[in-house]
């Protein structure tokens, strides 16, 4: 048997998410930045508009750089496998759709800029990791230890002039947390 035979497409949910967001953002790059805006969620309501629509959740999958886009793709390459194994794969895109509409409404309510990148669902992974060898009716405290390590330093960094949207991150990670404490999530095996 060959090395390559031996190869598996171990968890279809990340991986397609990463393979997309890198072909993305190797594309917009050939092209010279035409096709990021449709990845790009703007700073305010159109509910005229299809592209506005898809954007509440595209926005995931478009990253500014290299950086940006490794930074979160290797998080969730990380991370992401072990929650896909442990809720499924349609699970886990379904709390990735669901952090990204969350993040997405609940950014354009409180805020006047937009987003772009997948570190609202990053969080959310950090934050459910926490819980995936954990019993109902326990507080694991490597969540409590994680919560605090990540989060507290969103919060402290939500003070500095960057064009890093803290706000998603935060989010994603509450959004992780009520998924960590939903009983019918946390039953899957």
């Amino acid at each position: 048997m060959s090395f390559l035979s031996r190869i598996t497409y171990n968890s279809p949910v990340v991986l397609s998410f990463a393979l997309l967001s890198t072909a993305i953002l190797l594309i917009d790059t050939i092209i010279g930045g035409l096709l990021m805006p449709f990845f790009t969620l703007a700073p305010y309501f159109d509910f005229t508009s299809i592209s506005w629509y898809f954007s509440l959740f595209s926005y995931t999958l478009g990253h500014v750089s290299f950086s940006h886009l490794f930074g979160n793709i290797s998080f969730i390459l990380l991370i992401g496998p072990i929650l896909e194994e442990k809720y499924g794969g349609r699970t886990l895109l379904l709390m990735m759709a669901i952090t990204a509409l969350f993040t997405a409404l609940l950014n354009n309510i409180f805020f006047s800029t937009g987003i772009i990148g997948a570190s609202g669902i990053v969080f959310m992974m950090i934050i459910l990791v926490s819980f995936t060898n954990s019993k109902e009716n326990e507080i694991p405290l490597t969540f409590i230890l994680v919560l605090f390590l990540y989060i507290g330093k969103e919060l402290f960094m939500a003070f500095e002039n960057d064009s890093t949207s803290q706000f998603a991150h935060i989010m994603g990670g509450l959004v992780g947390a009520v998924f960590g404490f939903t009983p019918f999530i946390r039953k899957r095996i």
